[in-house]
């Protein structure tokens, strides 16, 4: 399809901490025992989009990001790695390769994306409508679209408290309005409402972060938007703005100016919201895309942002937060298991001792040994793990090289590679970073457990 593809794979990404480290950037953390990245590369080689630049934040990430896709990937897709300088947002990122971009358009993919939508399908609807950009939105996932922090109760009912607002014309094609993060009300200017008719708003879509750009348009804003950072929240809702060739619609109204504005609210997180203009003589917005019976525009064509809607059943997270990374490790063992390749629930060669059991849901890793009378229950056990007798994991996630003791306890926890618990430790809603070692007898809830940096 000629389009040339970006995967925003990320680095050290704070809202993960302590799971990620100089040893495991966010790109290799494992949802079932397989690097999350692998998730978005096997969608686009089932897409059949193989050219691709994965761009990695800081140079040794990019090192450990590079020589897993070469010993995966290898012969199957035309990968370049790309290290980029830590914090410089989504927009940064592309700005910093955007030599490297030569083809008609450009598919950005967040490399944190779990999905079962094919890339294929923005693609096509892409070059469809000759868009500008065009956005893909998913439902919004059960746990909510927790954008950062920890699995802690305090964050998780912070975040639940703020909505996407996305306003869409009647036939569900193009992006007329966005906003991020809304805690109570959005204001919508009336000059913008004028302009496109009618406008459908919606608060139960997000952003996937996945986009089709035209490549001039975003090289062209890029270069003269050298303040942007996000694309999310600076590239795509300027170009939302922009798409009338108005004045008015390209500078925010100011704040003091309240009676221009109509207020939408979002409050008591109501799926579904829906505003049509009464003033049935403005025209609507698909009249700017008219043409008169001469062929002439009768009203001034602009760019278009399109967008493409998954399907409600389709599955669609990104892995950002603590709470997504268990979210997930718990979804593809289960109702999302389709997105296993292979999908086999326990690996080769796990040894399991006498009365040991391993529920459904759960998935056991390569060379791992259990001891007598274990209970494993949705759950992951990552490889080459050592774990005692009277064991007890529940819907935790235990990564590579763990030493669990015996009669230990783990609820609702993840536990990073080459940890050791000693006999008797009692986790719940616990991290435990890399290398850490929790004597034994020791109990904790809700604690993030790691060693001090140097």
């Amino acid at each position: 399809m000629d389009f040339q593809v970006v995967v925003l794979a990320g680095g050290n990404s704070k809202n993960l901490t302590p799971l990620v480290s100089k040893e495991l950037p966010k790109p290799l953390l494992p949802v079932a025992n397989c690097p999350v990245l692998n998730y978005v590369l096997h969608q686009l080689e089932q897409s059949n989009l193989k050219d691709l630049i994965v761009v990695v934040e800081g140079e040794d990430a990019a090192l450990l990001v590079g020589a897993w896709i070469s010993g995966t990937f290898i012969d199957r897709l035309h990968v370049e790695i790309a290290a980029v300088p830590e914090d410089i947002g989504t927009a940064g990122a592309l700005r910093a390769i955007s030599h490297h971009l030569t083809a008609k358009d450009i598919l950005v993919v967040s490399g944190d994306l779990v999905s079962d939508v094919p890339p294929g399908a923005l693609a096509a609807t892409h070059r469809r409508h000759d868009a500008a950009v065009t956005t893909m939105l998913c439902s919004i996932p059960v746990s909510g679209p927790l954008e950062s922090g920890s699995s802690g109760g305090k964050d998780k009912a912070k975040k639940l408290g703020r909505y996407n607002i996305i306003g869409l014309d009647p036939s569900k094609q193009f992006l007329l309005h966005i906003a991020t993060e809304i805690e109570k009300d959005a204001r919508i200017s009336k000059r913008i409402l004028h302009a496109v008719g009618q406008m459908e708003m919606r608060s139960d879509l997000m952003d996937a972060h996945m986009y089709a750009f035209k490549r001039s348009v975003l090289q062209e804003v890029l270069d003269i938007k050298d303040t942007f950072q996000s694309l999310k929240e600076d590239v795509l809702p300027y170009l939302v703005r922009s798409q009338l060739k108005s004045e008015a619609l390209l500078n925010r109204t100011p704040q003091g100016e309240e009676n221009s504005n109509e207020k939408v609210s979002s409050q008591n997180n109501q799926a579904f919201i829906s505003r049509i203009l009464a003033n049935a003589s403005t025209p609507s917005f698909h009249g700017l895309y008219s043409e008169n019976p001469d062929g002439s525009s009768s009203t001034r064509k602009t760019h278009k942002c399109c967008v493409y809607i998954a399907s409600s059943s389709s599955y669609c997270v990104r892995l950002n937060s603590i709470q997504a990374f268990m979210d997930i490790n718990r979804d593809v063992t289960g109702d999302a298991d389709h997105l296993l390749s292979p999908n086999n629930i326990i690996g080769p060669s796990p040894k399991l001792g006498t009365k040991t059991t391993v529920g459904p849901n759960c998935r056991l890793g390569e060379g791992s040994e259990m001891g007598d009378k274990c209970q494993v229950k949705r759950s992951i056990i990552g490889r080459h793990c050592r774990i005692g007798s009277h064991v007890k994991a529940v819907n935790s996630v235990v990564m590579n090289h763990v030493t669990i003791g015996d009669g230990c306890i783990i609820q609702g926890s993840v536990i990073c590679s080459n940890v050791q618990l000693q006999e008797r430790v009692v986790l719940k809603d616990c991290q435990v970073g890399a290398g850490f070692v929790v004597t034994a007898g020791s109990e904790y809830k809700a604690e993030s457990l790691a060693k001090k940096e140097k």
